[in-house]
């Protein structure tokens, strides 16, 4: 099946120590279940943390939007949902949080990266070409192109 974008999901539960007094999510775990999906995606790609410092590029995030749609609850269990939106000049990811049961959307949001040279410590513009191979290797891999 051919698709534009490259994604994964995950599940979680949402612990005790995720959760505020009225035993909801705390609004900023939402940002760490963002990168435990995130670090999936990148190792499907090939492009992990380490790989990054590796290449000799680090990849901080620089935009964060996030959507609170409904609650997360106390031991509750929800997928979520990563997709690659954009890697040519920076990496862009979409997040869609779903409860496990009745698949209702629960958060959406989005974070930006980009690739800062570690070096010369200079701002990329355009993703280095290590990164834009290993996706495009993966697209043409798994028919994504």
């Amino acid at each position: 099946m051919k698709t534009d974008h490259i994604s994964v999901e995950i599940t979680l539960k949402a612990e005790f120590y995720d959760v505020d007094s009225m035993k909801v999510v705390y609004h900023g775990n939402y940002v760490r279940y963002y990168e435990q999906v995130r670090c999936v995606l990148l190792d499907r790609i090939g492009y992990n943390y380490n790989e990054m410092e590796s290449s000799g590029y680090a990849w901080p995030v620089v935009g964060l939007n996030v959507k609170y749609m409904r609650p997360l609850l106390f031991s509750q269990e929800f997928r979520i949902k990563a997709t690659l939106l954009e890697y040519e000049n920076r990496i862009k990811i979409a997040y869609n949080i779903f409860n496990k049961d009745t698949g209702v959307l629960l958060n959406k949001g989005t974070t930006t990266q980009m690739a800062i040279n570690m070096q010369s410590g200079e701002s990329q513009l355009v993703s280095p070409s290590c990164f834009i191979s290993l996706v495009e290797k993966y697209r043409e891999r798994e028919g994504n192109d």
